[in-house]
Protein backbone atom coordinates (compact mmCIF):
# COMPACT_ATOMS: atom_id res chain seq x y z
CA UNK A 1 0.00 0.00 0.00
CA UNK A 2 0.97 3.49 -0.52
CA UNK A 3 1.52 6.11 1.82
CA UNK A 4 -0.59 8.32 0.38
CA UNK A 5 -3.18 5.64 0.24
CA UNK A 6 -2.86 4.88 3.86
CA UNK A 7 -3.43 8.25 4.77
CA UNK A 8 -6.45 8.80 3.21
CA UNK A 9 -7.66 5.56 4.51
CA UNK A 10 -6.97 6.95 8.03
CA UNK A 11 -8.01 10.14 7.64
CA UNK A 12 -11.66 8.89 6.88
CA UNK A 13 -11.43 6.83 10.13
CA UNK A 14 -10.51 9.39 12.32
CA UNK A 15 -13.60 11.44 10.87
CA UNK A 16 -16.81 9.98 12.77
CA UNK A 17 -19.35 10.96 14.93
CA UNK A 18 -18.19 8.58 17.64
CA UNK A 19 -15.27 10.24 17.77
CA UNK A 20 -16.80 13.57 18.23
CA UNK A 21 -19.27 12.55 20.52
CA UNK A 22 -16.69 10.99 22.67
CA UNK A 23 -15.30 14.57 22.92
CA UNK A 24 -18.42 15.94 24.34
CA UNK A 25 -17.79 13.85 27.53
CA UNK A 26 -14.41 15.87 27.94
CA UNK A 27 -16.48 19.31 28.15
CA UNK A 28 -16.43 19.21 32.35
CA UNK A 29 -12.59 19.63 32.00
CA UNK A 30 -13.13 23.00 30.47
CA UNK A 31 -11.21 24.08 27.19
CA UNK A 32 -7.37 24.15 28.73
CA UNK A 33 -7.31 20.51 30.51
CA UNK A 34 -9.57 18.78 28.50
CA UNK A 35 -7.02 19.35 25.19
CA UNK A 36 -4.21 18.38 26.95
CA UNK A 37 -6.20 15.51 28.02
CA UNK A 38 -6.88 15.05 24.24
CA UNK A 39 -3.30 15.47 22.81
CA UNK A 40 -1.38 12.80 25.92
CA UNK A 41 -4.38 10.72 25.52
CA UNK A 42 -3.74 10.67 21.55
CA UNK A 43 0.18 10.48 21.78
CA UNK A 44 -0.38 7.45 23.98
CA UNK A 45 -2.56 5.57 21.92
CA UNK A 46 -1.13 6.60 18.36
CA UNK A 47 2.27 5.55 19.82
CA UNK A 48 1.19 2.41 20.69
CA UNK A 49 -0.94 2.25 17.57
CA UNK A 50 2.06 2.62 15.17
CA UNK A 51 4.18 0.18 17.01
CA UNK A 52 1.38 -2.59 16.30
CA UNK A 53 0.92 -2.02 12.57
CA UNK A 54 4.91 -1.78 12.25
CA UNK A 55 4.73 -5.55 13.32
CA UNK A 56 2.28 -6.35 10.78
CA UNK A 57 4.09 -3.95 7.86
CA UNK A 58 7.15 -5.86 8.80
CA UNK A 59 6.35 -9.23 8.98
CA UNK A 60 3.75 -8.90 6.14
CA UNK A 61 0.91 -10.61 8.73
CA UNK A 62 -2.80 -9.15 8.92
CA UNK A 63 -3.72 -7.81 12.72
CA UNK A 64 -4.68 -11.02 14.01
CA UNK A 65 -1.80 -13.30 12.44
CA UNK A 66 0.92 -11.41 13.64
CA UNK A 67 -0.74 -12.47 17.68
CA UNK A 68 0.42 -16.33 16.43
CA UNK A 69 3.49 -14.69 17.32
CA UNK A 70 3.12 -14.07 20.64
CA UNK A 71 -0.03 -16.63 21.47
CA UNK A 72 0.06 -19.72 19.25
CA UNK A 73 -2.24 -20.30 16.56
CA UNK A 74 -5.48 -21.22 18.91
CA UNK A 75 -4.42 -18.09 20.81
CA UNK A 76 -4.45 -15.79 17.47
CA UNK A 77 -8.23 -17.11 16.73
CA UNK A 78 -9.09 -16.49 20.31
CA UNK A 79 -8.19 -12.70 19.80
CA UNK A 80 -9.59 -12.81 16.11
CA UNK A 81 -13.17 -14.08 17.96
CA UNK A 82 -12.62 -11.38 20.44
CA UNK A 83 -11.48 -8.79 17.43
CA UNK A 84 -15.02 -9.91 15.30
CA UNK A 85 -17.07 -9.30 18.30
CA UNK A 86 -15.44 -5.69 18.88
CA UNK A 87 -16.14 -4.70 14.96
CA UNK A 88 -19.28 -6.05 15.11
CA UNK A 89 -20.17 -3.52 18.28
CA UNK A 90 -18.35 -0.74 16.43
CA UNK A 91 -20.01 -1.48 13.63
CA UNK A 92 -23.71 -1.57 14.83
CA UNK A 93 -22.53 1.92 17.60
CA UNK A 94 -21.38 3.55 14.33
CA UNK A 95 -24.46 3.02 12.19
CA UNK A 96 -26.40 3.67 15.09
CA UNK A 97 -24.67 7.37 15.63
CA UNK A 98 -25.02 7.95 12.26
CA UNK A 99 -28.86 7.10 12.59
CA UNK A 100 -30.04 9.14 15.27
CA UNK A 101 -27.72 12.21 13.78
CA UNK A 102 -29.29 11.49 10.67
CA UNK A 103 -32.88 11.90 12.01
CA UNK A 104 -32.33 14.88 13.55
CA UNK A 105 -31.57 16.37 10.09
CA UNK A 106 -33.87 14.54 8.00
CA UNK A 107 -36.82 13.00 10.08
CA UNK A 108 -37.70 10.31 7.90
CA UNK A 109 -37.60 7.75 10.48
CA UNK A 110 -34.13 6.23 12.32
CA UNK A 111 -34.86 2.61 10.96
CA UNK A 112 -34.62 4.20 7.30
CA UNK A 113 -31.26 6.04 8.40
CA UNK A 114 -30.31 2.40 9.46
CA UNK A 115 -31.01 0.82 6.17
CA UNK A 116 -29.54 3.36 3.96
CA UNK A 117 -26.41 3.81 5.57
CA UNK A 118 -25.68 -0.22 6.36
CA UNK A 119 -26.41 -0.19 2.38
CA UNK A 120 -23.93 2.21 1.64
CA UNK A 121 -21.37 0.44 3.51
CA UNK A 122 -22.16 -2.94 1.83
CA UNK A 123 -21.88 -1.21 -1.45
CA UNK A 124 -18.52 0.27 -0.23
CA UNK A 125 -16.95 -3.16 0.76
CA UNK A 126 -18.70 -4.40 -2.51
CA UNK A 127 -16.66 -1.88 -4.85
CA UNK A 128 -13.30 -2.54 -2.87
CA UNK A 129 -10.59 -0.12 -1.25
CA UNK A 130 -8.33 0.23 -3.71
CA UNK A 131 -10.56 0.06 -6.90
CA UNK A 132 -11.69 3.54 -6.25
CA UNK A 133 -8.65 5.79 -5.52
CA UNK A 134 -9.48 8.73 -6.77
CA UNK A 135 -13.64 8.96 -5.40
CA UNK A 136 -11.81 7.56 -2.19
CA UNK A 137 -10.17 11.42 -2.36
CA UNK A 138 -12.87 13.00 -3.05
CA UNK A 139 -14.85 11.96 -0.33
CA UNK A 140 -12.06 12.52 2.23
CA UNK A 141 -11.05 16.36 1.06
CA UNK A 142 -15.28 17.13 0.79
CA UNK A 143 -14.73 15.37 4.72
CA UNK A 144 -11.87 18.01 5.24
CA UNK A 145 -13.79 20.81 3.83
CA UNK A 146 -17.17 20.44 5.89
CA UNK A 147 -15.25 19.72 9.03
CA UNK A 148 -13.81 23.07 9.13
CA UNK A 149 -17.22 24.33 8.35
CA UNK A 150 -18.27 22.65 11.74
CA UNK A 151 -15.33 24.41 13.27
CA UNK A 152 -16.16 27.51 12.41
CA UNK A 153 -19.98 27.23 13.54
CA UNK A 154 -19.14 26.35 16.50
CA UNK A 155 -16.45 27.84 17.33
CA UNK A 156 -16.77 31.42 15.43
CA UNK A 157 -20.41 31.86 15.28
CA UNK A 158 -21.79 34.61 16.74
CA UNK A 159 -24.82 33.00 17.24
CA UNK A 160 -26.61 33.84 20.49
CA UNK A 161 -26.74 30.39 21.63
CA UNK A 162 -22.74 29.82 22.00
CA UNK A 163 -22.13 30.64 25.95
CA UNK A 164 -19.61 28.98 27.38
CA UNK A 165 -20.79 26.32 29.86
CA UNK A 166 -19.62 26.49 33.27
CA UNK A 167 -16.89 23.69 33.92
CA UNK A 168 -17.07 21.24 36.68
CA UNK A 169 -13.57 18.93 36.48
CA UNK A 170 -15.23 17.01 39.49
CA UNK A 171 -17.31 15.20 36.66
CA UNK A 172 -14.53 13.98 34.98
CA UNK A 173 -10.99 13.11 36.29
CA UNK A 174 -8.13 13.95 34.34
CA UNK A 175 -6.57 11.01 34.26
CA UNK A 176 -10.33 9.44 32.65
CA UNK A 177 -10.21 11.91 30.05
CA UNK A 178 -6.91 10.52 29.24
CA UNK A 179 -8.61 7.27 28.97
CA UNK A 180 -11.10 8.12 26.97
CA UNK A 181 -8.89 10.13 24.61
CA UNK A 182 -6.43 7.01 24.04
CA UNK A 183 -9.57 4.72 23.97
CA UNK A 184 -10.24 5.18 20.55
CA UNK A 185 -6.64 4.75 19.03
CA UNK A 186 -6.50 1.76 21.04
CA UNK A 187 -9.54 0.60 19.07
CA UNK A 188 -7.95 0.61 16.18
CA UNK A 189 -4.73 -1.73 17.48
CA UNK A 190 -6.66 -4.64 16.47
CA UNK A 191 -6.52 -3.68 12.43
CA UNK A 192 -4.17 -1.40 11.48
CA UNK A 193 -1.77 -4.13 10.54
CA UNK A 194 -4.62 -5.04 7.92
CA UNK A 195 -3.71 -1.94 6.14
CA UNK A 196 -0.27 -1.71 6.91
CA UNK A 197 1.11 -5.55 6.07
CA UNK A 198 1.57 -4.82 2.16
CA UNK A 199 3.30 -1.61 2.33
CA UNK A 200 6.76 -1.41 0.60
CA UNK A 201 7.88 1.34 2.86
CA UNK A 202 7.11 -0.13 6.40
CA UNK A 203 8.27 2.62 8.81
CA UNK A 204 7.05 5.29 6.41
CA UNK A 205 3.61 4.27 6.12
CA UNK A 206 3.11 2.77 9.02
CA UNK A 207 4.26 6.46 10.92
CA UNK A 208 1.73 8.60 8.46
CA UNK A 209 -0.85 6.34 9.38
CA UNK A 210 -0.64 6.73 13.05
CA UNK A 211 0.52 10.42 12.66
CA UNK A 212 -2.43 11.37 10.26
CA UNK A 213 -5.05 9.25 12.55
CA UNK A 214 -3.70 10.94 15.63
CA UNK A 215 -4.06 14.51 14.32
CA UNK A 216 -7.52 14.20 13.11
CA UNK A 217 -9.41 11.80 16.10
CA UNK A 218 -7.44 14.64 17.94
CA UNK A 219 -9.43 17.46 16.01
CA UNK A 220 -12.73 15.42 16.16
CA UNK A 221 -12.62 15.07 19.83
CA UNK A 222 -11.96 18.94 20.06
CA UNK A 223 -14.68 19.92 17.62
CA UNK A 224 -17.06 17.53 20.20
CA UNK A 225 -15.54 19.28 23.45
CA UNK A 226 -15.85 22.81 22.02
CA UNK A 227 -19.25 22.23 21.00
CA UNK A 228 -20.74 20.86 24.13
CA UNK A 229 -18.66 24.03 26.09
CA UNK A 230 -19.84 26.54 23.84
CA UNK A 231 -23.20 25.39 23.08
CA UNK A 232 -24.85 23.09 25.62
CA UNK A 233 -25.33 20.94 23.20
CA UNK A 234 -23.99 17.68 23.39
CA UNK A 235 -25.43 16.05 19.82
CA UNK A 236 -23.00 17.72 16.95
CA UNK A 237 -26.62 17.16 14.40
CA UNK A 238 -28.43 19.21 16.55
CA UNK A 239 -25.83 22.18 16.75
CA UNK A 240 -25.67 21.71 12.46
CA UNK A 241 -29.05 21.86 12.11
CA UNK A 242 -29.80 24.89 14.77
CA UNK A 243 -26.87 27.03 12.33
CA UNK A 244 -28.48 26.09 9.50
CA UNK A 245 -26.41 23.61 7.99
CA UNK A 246 -29.03 21.49 7.00
CA UNK A 247 -27.56 19.67 3.81
CA UNK A 248 -23.88 19.84 4.62
CA UNK A 249 -24.74 18.37 7.93
CA UNK A 250 -26.10 15.20 6.07
CA UNK A 251 -23.44 14.73 3.86
CA UNK A 252 -20.89 15.25 7.10
CA UNK A 253 -22.90 12.41 8.59
CA UNK A 254 -23.41 10.15 5.66
CA UNK A 255 -19.87 10.28 4.46
CA UNK A 256 -17.70 9.99 7.97
CA UNK A 257 -20.07 7.35 9.02
CA UNK A 258 -19.59 5.09 5.96
CA UNK A 259 -16.03 5.83 5.54
CA UNK A 260 -15.14 4.72 9.44
CA UNK A 261 -17.64 1.97 9.90
CA UNK A 262 -16.05 0.10 6.28
CA UNK A 263 -12.82 -0.43 8.27
CA UNK A 264 -14.52 -2.01 11.08
CA UNK A 265 -16.70 -4.49 8.72
CA UNK A 266 -13.73 -5.19 6.16
CA UNK A 267 -11.38 -6.00 8.47
CA UNK A 268 -13.77 -8.13 10.50
CA UNK A 269 -13.79 -10.24 7.48
CA UNK A 270 -9.84 -10.73 7.84
CA UNK A 271 -10.26 -11.92 11.43
CA UNK A 272 -12.53 -13.86 10.63
CA UNK A 273 -10.74 -15.58 7.61
CA UNK A 274 -7.86 -16.47 10.68
CA UNK A 275 -10.77 -18.39 12.33
CA UNK A 276 -11.86 -19.81 9.05
CA UNK A 277 -9.48 -19.93 6.65
CA UNK A 278 -11.63 -20.67 3.31
CA UNK A 279 -14.01 -18.05 4.50
CA UNK A 280 -14.41 -15.21 1.93
CA UNK A 281 -13.47 -11.71 3.24
CA UNK A 282 -15.60 -9.63 1.23
CA UNK A 283 -18.59 -11.62 1.62
CA UNK A 284 -17.97 -12.19 5.48
CA UNK A 285 -17.57 -8.42 5.84
CA UNK A 286 -20.77 -7.98 4.04
CA UNK A 287 -22.27 -10.17 7.03
CA UNK A 288 -20.83 -8.36 9.53
CA UNK A 289 -22.19 -5.13 7.98
CA UNK A 290 -25.65 -7.06 8.11
CA UNK A 291 -25.34 -8.27 11.65
CA UNK A 292 -24.81 -4.38 12.57
CA UNK A 293 -27.14 -2.91 10.65
CA UNK A 294 -29.66 -5.18 12.07
CA UNK A 295 -28.37 -4.32 15.51
CA UNK A 296 -28.70 -0.89 15.06
CA UNK A 297 -31.87 -0.84 14.26
CA UNK A 298 -33.23 -2.36 17.42
CA UNK A 299 -31.02 -2.23 20.20
CA UNK A 300 -30.23 1.39 21.70
CA UNK A 301 -26.45 2.28 22.14
CA UNK A 302 -26.11 5.83 23.65
CA UNK A 303 -23.05 5.55 26.01
CA UNK A 304 -20.15 3.60 24.56
CA UNK A 305 -18.02 4.29 27.93
CA UNK A 306 -18.17 1.07 28.95
CA UNK A 307 -17.50 -0.60 25.73
CA UNK A 308 -14.46 1.78 25.01
CA UNK A 309 -12.67 0.73 28.78
CA UNK A 310 -13.32 -3.14 27.75
CA UNK A 311 -11.69 -2.82 24.73
CA UNK A 312 -9.00 -1.52 26.03
CA UNK A 313 -8.63 -4.07 28.96
CA UNK A 314 -9.03 -6.46 26.62
CA UNK A 315 -6.21 -5.28 23.77
CA UNK A 316 -3.44 -3.20 25.40
CA UNK A 317 -2.46 -6.19 27.67
CA UNK A 318 -2.11 -8.16 24.15
CA UNK A 319 -0.61 -5.65 22.44
CA UNK A 320 1.89 -5.08 25.35
CA UNK A 321 3.18 -9.00 25.09
CA UNK A 322 3.24 -8.67 21.31
CA UNK A 323 5.66 -5.84 21.86
CA UNK A 324 7.83 -7.63 24.38
CA UNK A 325 8.07 -10.76 22.02
CA UNK A 326 8.77 -8.73 19.02
CA UNK A 327 11.09 -5.89 19.76
CA UNK A 328 12.88 -7.18 23.15
CA UNK A 329 12.62 -10.78 23.33
CA UNK A 330 12.82 -12.06 19.79
CA UNK A 331 10.71 -15.39 20.22
CA UNK A 332 8.11 -16.42 18.00
CA UNK A 333 5.07 -18.89 18.94
CA UNK A 334 3.47 -18.91 15.15
CA UNK A 335 4.32 -22.58 15.31
CA UNK A 336 2.78 -23.58 18.61
CA UNK A 337 -1.38 -24.62 19.24
CA UNK A 338 -1.18 -22.10 22.13
CA UNK A 339 1.47 -20.37 24.09
CA UNK A 340 -0.23 -21.25 27.63
CA UNK A 341 2.35 -18.61 29.19
CA UNK A 342 1.15 -16.04 27.09
CA UNK A 343 -1.93 -16.56 27.79
CA UNK A 344 -1.80 -16.37 31.56
CA UNK A 345 0.18 -12.99 31.23
CA UNK A 346 -2.71 -11.69 29.04
CA UNK A 347 -4.99 -12.77 31.81
CA UNK A 348 -3.19 -10.86 34.42
CA UNK A 349 -2.72 -8.26 32.01
CA UNK A 350 -6.40 -8.06 31.81
CA UNK A 351 -7.19 -7.94 35.61
CA UNK A 352 -4.14 -5.13 36.38
CA UNK A 353 -6.10 -3.02 33.92
CA UNK A 354 -9.28 -3.36 35.52
CA UNK A 355 -7.79 -2.70 38.61
CA UNK A 356 -6.15 0.59 37.89
CA UNK A 357 -9.59 1.34 36.54
CA UNK A 358 -10.60 2.12 40.23
CA UNK A 359 -7.50 4.62 40.56
CA UNK A 360 -7.10 8.04 39.48
CA UNK A 361 -3.60 8.08 37.14
CA UNK A 362 -2.72 11.12 35.52
CA UNK A 363 -1.75 9.06 32.73
CA UNK A 364 -4.85 6.69 32.73
CA UNK A 365 -4.89 3.47 33.29
CA UNK A 366 -3.59 2.09 29.63
CA UNK A 367 -0.30 3.32 30.28
CA UNK A 368 0.63 1.87 33.21
CA UNK A 369 -0.81 -1.25 32.87
CA UNK A 370 0.42 -1.87 29.89
CA UNK A 371 4.17 -1.11 31.24
CA UNK A 372 3.47 -3.45 33.86
CA UNK A 373 2.63 -6.09 31.64
CA UNK A 374 5.42 -5.97 29.39
CA UNK A 375 7.94 -5.67 32.29
CA UNK A 376 6.31 -9.04 33.56
CA UNK A 377 6.30 -10.60 29.96
CA UNK A 378 10.30 -10.23 29.72
CA UNK A 379 10.94 -10.88 33.19
CA UNK A 380 8.86 -14.56 33.14
CA UNK A 381 10.83 -15.29 30.25
CA UNK A 382 13.96 -14.21 31.65
CA UNK A 383 13.48 -16.35 34.69
CA UNK A 384 12.13 -19.25 32.51
CA UNK A 385 15.54 -19.19 30.64
CA UNK A 386 17.67 -18.43 34.08
CA UNK A 387 15.50 -21.71 35.37
CA UNK A 388 16.36 -23.94 32.36
CA UNK A 389 20.22 -22.76 32.04
CA UNK A 390 20.46 -23.88 35.64
CA UNK A 391 19.00 -27.56 35.37
CA UNK A 392 21.14 -28.18 32.72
Amino acid sequence: MKSINASLIWFGAAVSIAEILTGTCLAPLGIKLGTIAILLGHLIGCTLLFFAGYIGAKTNRSAMETTKISFGKLGAKFFALLNVIQLVGWTSIMIYDGSLSLEQVVNCGRQIWVLVIGLLIALWIITGITNFEKFNAAVIASLFSLTIVLCKVIFFSNGNNLVPLPQNSEELSFGMAVELSCAMPLSWLPLISDYTKDSKKPFKVTFLSALVYGIISSWMYFIGMGASIFTGESEVATIMVKAGLGTIALVIIILSTVTTTFLDAFSSGISLKTIFPHISEKYSSIAVTAIGTLLAAIWPMDNITNFLYLIGSVFAPMIAIQLADYFVLKSDSSEKKIDYEKILLWILGFLIYRLLMNTDLPTGCTLPSMAITFALTCLVRILFKTIKSVRR
